[in-house]
């Protein structure tokens, strides 16, 4: 099974919860009418998609039904699509891995998958060809450096890891000498997840920067955002504390297999302007890949 269709039936849930709702108000509301707006709206917020967001398409599918005289419940359903396609494609979702080596630093609140989506990345650029180093910057719990270690093994990565309570800017430090000495395409770092205290997290994630940035100047670095995709419209509001916290350049998004709730994406999108771009639809190690805006929004809308 190619990507696409892994990702075509692990939106199974978050399409049958977006179409059900909006084809159940076309099978209502036969006239093109305020009424069918607002119940347009109610159901692209009852699908996950956000207040915030709901309110922007239905306000742009009035002007675009209003400017093109669109009088077909069906013309104003393709319009529709339209616009979250628009969404979608706004940001560019590519990793920048332009650089050798580059960086990936991996943020997110623990229980979200953080670990794991390291190690099934950390998969797909070795099944690239790409020499792949971690970094078990997570020193808080000594679980997740003993996870990654695992992960580092079965993906066939090298990885730097010091003891529990280690400073993780100094294991940060020392896998970016190792990069450079090893001649690694990529170093994937973990950290913390403690949002919670954000003034120390925020600390941390700066320390840990101005070490990539002293030892590894002006190459590509992303900062990625992972997102429990069942959480729903709980993943927009970690985004937003995240995104006050630290630079995050896009979100990996974990668990969309699992629920009906992969509008947000949607949201995340629009409300922090921040791009998708790991998501995951499986527990299996090739099931994290890079994410294509157009083939989820066609993943969400074909039959």
């Amino acid at each position: 099974m190619g990507f696409f269709d892994k990702l075509k039936n692990g939106l199974t849930k978050t399409r049958e919860s977006i179409a059900k709702q909006v084809n159940n108000v076309f099978s209502v509301f036969v006239k093109v009418d305020d009424e069918l707006f607002e119940n347009l709206e109610e159901a692209l917020i009852m699908a996950d998609i956000g207040v915030e967001t709901s309110t922007y398409i239905i306000e742009k599918l009035r002007d675009n039904v209003k400017h093109k005289h669109i009088t077909d419940g069906n013309l104003v359903k393709e319009e529709l699509k339209s616009i979250i396609s628009e969404i979608l494609s706004a940001l560019d979702t590519t990793v920048n891995t332009s650089t050798t080596p580059s960086v990936i630093l991996v943020i997110g609140v623990n229980g979200v998958g953080k670990t794991t989506s390291i190690g099934k990345i950390a998969s797909h650029y070795k099944s690239m060809g790409k020499k792949v180093l971690l970094a078990a910057a997570d020193t808080f719990r000594a679980a997740a450096i003993d996870q990654l270690d695992i992960w580092a093994q079965r993906s066939g990565c090298d990885i730097i890891k010091h003891q529990e309570n280690s400073d993780p800017a100094a294991v940060v430090f020392d896998a970016c000498t190792a990069a450079k000495a090893r001649g690694a395409d990529i170093l994937i770092c973990d950290t913390a997840g403690r949002l919670h205290n954000k003034k120390n997290l925020m600390a941390e994630l700066a320390k840990i920067n101005r070490v990539i940035e002293r030892e590894l100047p002006d190459l590509a670095r992303e900062t990625l955002l992972v997102l429990d995709a069942t959480t729903g419209q709980n993943a927009v509001s970690q985004a937003k504390l995240f995104s006050e916290a630290a630079d995050i350049t896009g979100i990996i998004l974990t668990k969309l297999d699992g629920t009906a709730k992969g509008g947000i994406v949607i949201s995340i999108a629009k409300e922090q302007n921040v791009p998708v771009k790991f998501v995951g639809v499986g527990e299996g190690i090739d099931d994290l890949q890079e994410f294509n805006s157009d083939d989820f929004a066609k993943a969400i809308f074909e039959e």
